[in-house]
């Protein structure tokens, strides 16, 4: 077999395209996904039996089934409902929904590990549970979970792959048309391989760097990830 890229890399544009699509889902999946994590790993603490039960029962549900499963209950429900989004903003609750719930366990493990002290002398000083949440518990248990946190948004941006299935046009859904277009398969995913890892260790040193600003005291430590 003669391996011939000429055809792919002239087809740039829509990688690039499909690049920032697949860096643009990430981008707010992360953010959207973080906050509805850190809600419900709050929920799942809670001393709300209500609660920390329907936190339990999202966050294990999820967790349970496949993500796309998940994704296409989320396009055709939408549709049986007589919502019309298009296939990024379904993209975005599909994604949000699934790292939702693993970043809920990561979060809860970090509240976790605050130590018991801390919760203490935040009562005392009678603070609200949402005040020792902000201002007491929240950025040494995202400092203790950081690592953790990084790896599973950086698997959240290959999943997004996925995607391709509804008709997203993100990285995996531009090298299947372009491989249709060229034929040429092997080429044309060798390449968006490369582009994917290229993407990882992006969102890595993103990541990096936020760590250093975020946790001063890791940096001094030479602890940072």
């Amino acid at each position: 077999m003669m391996l011939d890229f000429t055809a792919i890399f002239s087809q740039w544009q829509l990688l690039l395209n499909g690049a920032l699509l697949t860096a643009k889902l990430a981008m707010v999946t992360t953010v959207t996904g973080f906050l509805i994590g850190t809600l419900c790993a709050v929920a799942r603490r809670s001393r709300s039996g209500i609660l920390a039960n329907i936190a339990a029962v999202y966050v294990e549900s999820i967790r349970n089934t496949p993500f796309l499963v998940q994704i296409f209950l989320v396009y055709f429900g939408f549709s049986s409902l007589g919502f019309s989004f298009t296939a990024f903003t379904v993209s975005v609750i599909a994604l949000t929904i699934n790292v939702g719930a693993y970043t809920a366990e990561i979060m809860r493990a970090g509240f976790e590990s605050v130590h018991k002290g801390q919760w203490e002398a935040a009562e005392t000083l009678g603070l609200a549970k949402w005040q020792q949440y902000w201002h007491v518990a929240l950025r040494p248990a995202i400092e203790r979970v950081y690592p953790s946190l990084t790896s599973q948004f950086i698997l959240l941006m290959l999943a997004s792959s996925v995607t391709s299935q509804i008709s997203a046009e993100e990285l995996t859904a531009t090298a299947n048309f372009i491989q249709s277009e060229t034929y040429r398969p092997f080429e044309t995913f060798f390449i968006v391989a490369g582009i994917y890892i290229a993407l990882s260790l992006l969102m890595r040193l993103v990541f990096w760097l936020f760590g250093l600003a975020l946790f001063p005291r890791r940096r001094k430590l030479g602890t940072m990830i």
